[in-house]
């Protein structure tokens, strides 16, 4: 039910009265009624403060720096419903609470500019500053004016929250982080930082807080600086022409604010700085004999201030061209198989030709520098046929092959016969078949690409052939390689350069056509099948002649062949029979710094360092040195290549240093002297003991010296590999001949005999012709003098001369080095019976000869007698002094006639010897030794003997052929004083 009473009027009328006319009928009780109703409903609508005031629930506000009022969006407005009424409808004021982490109240108020609109300010209750906090959080109510001027039953609104941002004011101007910038670089390059220069500005916006850019106020200066503070040179620097630069720069914010205060820099210019190696010598001397040397004492890297992390050298030594691929020992091959102490009983499959050894001799030869002879073959025609004399002595399956080979070669063209479409030809080294017993055995080794391998048919009429393979770089890389080759079969051992290398293949070839059970040897190719032959010539194979065809030709160098039957070769024989005396090595490996690691291939021709230090590198690199344990190195050129890289923090600005190169020269290597002594210019023996069994030894107190004009090194004996054998090279012989002067040796009445147990038990070899005796090998010193000490000479009975030279050298280094030549003459003494008292000739000599000859030393020529003469004792003693004077002259002179007629020549000497046999020497016997005079003397050799001869001067008439009598002048002894008899 709604009651509708209207408010009461101004002047209320009487309350018993009622004004409206529509109830004449309601008794007094129902109006009572009513009216209190309507009093209660009139009570309850004139309440004036009904609603509460509203604001926004959130307000953004932005406050300036130093400022205090706060820019509201949206602008702060409190409404009310209970408007226009008084004091309900009004806003009082406005509440600041505390914001969300508990702050801001404090600094913020709120203040009611209208009441009647609500419109209300915020402000800080004192200035904001920016770089203290720069934003703000709180919350604000509103509230009406209640129901009164008392504030009576006032509503508040809900609580807003308030965001406040205080902006930046440019208050602040940059400041530089130091005062002072100092740099130095290097002259004569552009760098795209020198330095870097930075200022920092306080205020708290990125507006003002940021510095847009820098600027250098020194005018006229070569630098130039960036929006970030990074300072470059715009042109190289001169150190000569100014060593310091010093200018200033500033900084400017993004509101233009300058810095408060300039900065300095200081640019120092260093003289130029080239990255890459110091103390480079490109030219490294060295002098046999020396041991080891360092290569590089002076040099360091320089890195000009750049951080690398890692450095690696590699430095390689070129010995390709020296020898067989480096500096070995300077004999021939088979004197290092001595010195290494290989089992004796090789056989040389190429050896020197000679007239024992022909099958060589149509081989072309190439020079070789340690001494070894290097044969050419060409893949077609270069076939060497070994006898079968030498065959015959290389039977059984148990041998040893080794050789040096190098693929292609020297000034070779490539046989046309070597392809078949595009396929090559295997090429065939050694083909051999020989004979085991009963039975015949076949081996061939042959190259064929990059691939060597072996047949082996151990028994050509039963067992089946085996093929080992063996894949090898070293084959095709035409550079020199020693290969030796152990058959033990069925087990077979390769070494390559020392190295053991174990088949990659073998297999069975299956049915293949035997061998002809025949014996021989060939020496680059192999003989073709005789059934091909057979087709070939029609099934004809003609008589008397060699239809042996040649197959798998070898295109290359061959040297040092040879094949050593019986038990194989110990390993450290074949690597010392490789080892290079020349190579790479590290002084001290103690002196190493951390993290360095050093490694040096097999051959020792390369060496390579590795390190991240780089003080520690360069004592490294000055530690690595070269090593040759040849007392008589070969001289020459080895080059040698330093290689490095860097590994940088910075890749892109990491350095790259380019490869040197240099060379180091081994110089010539002083000459030893080979000194033959002890033996006189002359041996003068009875001629019977020439006759006797043994004969005579020609050289009995020889002494042999080899001596060098520098001392010997010996801290080089301290190293390791072949220092001390190399000392002992330096004093080894490999060869002494003793050589007849004039006509060659007559083998019906003389000979030159050597004790063979010396020479057998040595391992020595002797060439014994009517020409020459040689003795040849690599033994010491005093075996040779033993060896030599029993050298005799013998004749047969009653082939006594007047007069035999020899002439005795030596020799090392397979002839590279001789002795001086020993020349001795040996004097046959003959006896001749005599008619007169021995007391009588003595009495009479002494009037000729110097005191102190002796009958016994005399030089012991045959005297003949041409006239027959009857010497009858006289009455006077005066007439028989004097013709006996007169005789005893006349034998003097008749004694050098004889000598000179011999030296005339060969035919000349032959009509003396017939002549003397005519003469009838059993009358008489007279005995002068007119020589001792001058054998005694010191300092007389054998060119001394020979010079006097040549000056002897004898005066002579044509006409005199019947007189005897000359006068003799002769130069005697060192001081070249005439002597007449």
């Amino acid at each position: 039910m709604h009651v509708l009473c209207s408010s009461p009027p101004s002047s209320p009328p009487h309350p018993f009265t009622f004004p409206f006319p529509f109830f004449p009928q309601m008794d007094r009780m129902n109006f009572l009624s009513f009216f209190l109703l309507c009093l209660t409903s009139v009570a309850n609508g004139n309440k004036a403060n009904k609603h509460k005031p509203w604001i926004e629930t959130e307000y953004q506000g932005i406050v300036m720096e130093n400022d205090n009022t706060v820019l509201l969006n949206p602008p702060l407005f409190a409404l009310d419903k209970d408007a226009p009424l008084h004091y309900a409808g009004e806003i009082c004021g406005f509440r600041v609470h505390n914001g969300p982490s508990g702050s801001g109240s404090v600094q913020f108020e709120a203040v009611v500019l209208d009441r009647s609109t609500g419109e209300g300010l915020v402000r800080s209750k004192e200035p904001l500053d920016c770089e203290s906090q720069r934003e703000h959080s709180f919350t604000i109510q509103a509230y009406d004016c209640g129901e009164g001027p008392d504030g009576v039953n006032s509503k508040k609104s809900h609580k807003a929250t308030v965001h406040v941002r205080v902006n930046d004011v440019n208050e602040f101007s940059p400041v530089f982080v130091e005062r002072r910038y100092e740099a130095s670089v290097p002259e004569g390059r552009l760098f795209d930082r020198i330095v870097r220069v930075e200022a920092l500005d306080a205020d708290c916006s990125p507006q003002y807080s940021q510095i847009c850019f820098y600027d250098i106020i020194t005018p006229n200066v070569p630098f130039a600086i960036d929006n970030d503070g990074n300072i470059k040179n715009t042109e190289p620097l001169d150190s000569r022409r100014q060593r310091v630069h010093t200018f200033w720069v500033t900084a400017f914010d993004c509101g233009k604010n300058r810095a408060q205060a300039d900065a300095q820099v200081v640019v120092t210019v260093k003289p130029s700085c080239k990255p890459g190696w110091m103390g480079w010598t490109k030219r490294v001397e060295y002098t046999p004999g020396s041991g080891s040397i360092p290569l590089f004492p002076s040099l360091h890297l320089e890195t000009c201030e750049e951080t690398v992390w890692n450095i690696q050298a590699t430095v390689e030594l070129q010995t390709g061209h020296i020898g067989k691929g480096c500096d070995r020992d300077s004999y021939s091959d088979r004197s290092v198989r001595r010195l290494c102490g290989a089992v004796r009983g090789e056989v040389d499959l190429l050896p020197p030709p000679s007239p024992a050894a022909n099958w060589t001799s149509a081989l072309p030869t190439l020079p070789s520098s340690d001494s070894s002879l290097v044969f050419s073959f060409n893949g077609s025609n270069h076939v060497a046929v070994v006898p079968d004399s030498v065959v015959s002595a290389l039977s059984g399956d148990h041998f040893t092959l080794q050789l040096w080979m190098r693929r292609g070669g020297a000034n070779i063209q490539p046989s046309t016969t070597q392809t078949r479409g595009n396929r090559k030809e295997e090429e065939t080294i050694v083909c051999s078949t020989v004979k085991n017993d009963d039975s015949f055995s076949h081996y061939s080794l042959s190259v064929h690409g990059c691939r060597l391998s072996l047949f082996y048919w151990p028994d050509v009429s039963a067992a089946r052939p085996v093929k080992f393979l063996w894949k090898l770089e070293q084959v095709c890389d035409s550079e020199w390689h020693h290969l030796s080759l152990s058959v033990q079969f069925p087990s077979v051992t390769l070494y390559v350069d020392g190295v053991t290398f174990d088949p990659a293949l073998i297999h069975d070839n299956g049915a293949i056509p035997n061998p002809a059970p025949r014996q021989r040897m060939f020496i680059g190719a192999c003989w073709e099948p005789e059934e091909k032959q057979k087709e070939i010539l029609n099934n004809t194979i003609p008589e008397g002649k060699d239809s042996v065809k040649y197959v798998g030709g070898y295109h290359g160098l061959l040297s040092g062949v040879t094949v050593r039957p019986g038990s194989v070769e110990p390993h450290s024989v074949v690597e010392c029979l490789y080892a290079c005396r020349e190579g790479l090595d590290f002084g001290d490996l103690e002196t190493l710094g951390s993290g360095m690691k050093v490694h040096v291939n097999p051959s020792q021709s390369v060496l390579v360092l590795e390190g991240d230090d780089i003080e520690s590198f360069n004592r490294a690199v000055q530690q690595v040195t070269y090593r040759n344990s040849l007392r008589f190195a070969t001289p020459g050129v080895r080059p040698l290549k330093l290689t490095t890289s860097l590994r940088c923090f910075n890749e892109e600005s990491c350095l790259s240093l380019k490869q040197l190169e240099g060379y180091l020269v081994v110089l010539q290597p002083d000459a030893p002297q080979i000194s033959l002594s002890g033996v006189g210019p002359h041996l003068a023996r009875p001629a019977p003991e020439f006759e006797g069994p043994r004969g005579v030894p020609l050289f009995p107190e020889l002494r042999i010296v080899c001596s060098l004009s520098h001392a010997v090194n010996t801290a080089a004996q301290g190293m390791e590999g072949g220092a001390l054998m190399s000392d002992a090279v330096a004093h080894t012989l490999d060869g002494c001949e003793v050589q007849p002067l004039g006509e060659e040796l007559n083998p019906e009445r003389e000979e030159l005999l050597v004790d063979m147990d010396v020479v057998r038990e040595r391992g020595l070899e002797i060439i014994n012709t009517t020409a020459y005796i040689a003795i040849t090998g690599a033994e010491s010193i005093s075996v040779y003098e033993d060896v030599l000490r029993s050298v005799r000479y013998r004749l047969a009975k009653g082939s006594a001369r007047f007069e035999r030279r020899f002439r005795l050298s030596c020799s090392e280094m397979n002839g590279r080095y001789t002795s001086n030549e020993l020349t001795l003459e040996v004097n046959f003494l003959h006896s001749l019976d005599s008619l007169y008292h021995p007391s009588h000739l003595l009495a009479s000599q002494q009037q000729f000869l110097h005191p102190s000859h002796h009958a016994g030393e005399l030089s012991g020529h045959t005297l003949p007698n041409p006239h027959r003469n009857s010497v009858v004792p006289g009455a006077a003693t005066v007439i028989i002094m004097v013709c006996v004077g007169f005789l005893v002259v006349m034998v003097i002179l008749g004694v050098f006639r004889i000598r000179s007629i011999h030296r005339r020549g060969e035919g000349a000497r032959g009509g003396a010897k017939e002549g003397s046999s005519q003469w009838d020497d059993s009358a008489l016997t007279i005995i002068v030794n007119p020589m001792e005079s001058y054998e005694s003397r010191m300092g007389i050799s054998a060119d001394t003997e020979g010079e006097g001869e040549e000056d002897e001067e004898v005066a002579e008439s044509p006409d005199d052929a019947s007189d005897d009598q000359r006068i003799i002048i002769k130069k005697e002894g060192r001081d070249g004083n005439a002597r007449r008899y």
